[in-house]
């Protein structure tokens, strides 16, 4: 891993509005350590968010026949988090599907900072978490599944699911393991730094 690329997925206002005590908070607090790992080596982070038209004609089936509106375009509910460290020079993602590379220019983007392994944080881990990481997988990107920056609302199909992806598509690794794993990555960025 020497061109890893941090996508945090669907960290949005709607998801947390009615989530239990503490569930943001422990994730949000993850998801920065993550963040700030990634930066200290100088890997760009890229963050998804789910967004629909007011009117839903862009959003998913079962959202237009029961008129769900959750994630709309120009609302409160589809902003990242505040308490999240988005920063100005990282890049934004729309999708509209729970992949992150289903319609959007994620593919593109992944080939042009010439990454070389893609960890997935965010939520949720049984829907657009795993849909992104099969789909990273299927595209030959080697995938880590960040364990203490991925969460779902459903507990049971979440443990499933990181059961799943770990044995087969992903290496799960805790930030720990990450920053270990980085660890030569900031060593040679010091020495860029003092040869400046």
């Amino acid at each position: 891993m020497k061109k890893p690329v941090l996508l945090v997925i669907d960290m949005l206002r709607d998801f947390f509005d009615h989530s239990e005590p503490g569930r943001k908070e422990r994730l949000v607090e993850a998801i920065n350590e993550l963040v700030a790992i990634m930066r200290s080596v100088a890997q760009p982070v890229i963050w998804v968010r789910q967004e629909f038209e007011p009117d839903l004609r862009d959003a998913f089936p079962e959202m237009r026949s029961k008129g769900i509106r959750i994630t709309i375009k120009g609302t409160q509910g589809c902003e990242i988090l505040q308490e999240l460290s988005l920063a100005p020079s990282d890049l934004v993602i729309v999708k509209k599907r729970y992949s992150a590379f289903y319609g959007t220019a994620l593919d593109e983007t992944l080939a042009r900072i010439q990454a070389d392994t893609i960890i997935v944080a965010g939520i949720n881990t049984h829907a657009c978490v795993r849909t992104t990481a099969i789909d990273a997988y299927q595209r030959d990107w080697p995938v880590v599944l960040a364990a203490d920056c991925i969460d779902s609302y459903d507990q049971e199909h979440h443990e499933i699911s990181v059961k799943y992806m770990s044995k087969k598509i992903a290496a799960l690794m805790t930030n720990a393991e990450i920053r270990s794993a980085l660890g030569s990555l900031s060593q040679n960025e010091t020495v860029r730094a003092r040869l400046r």
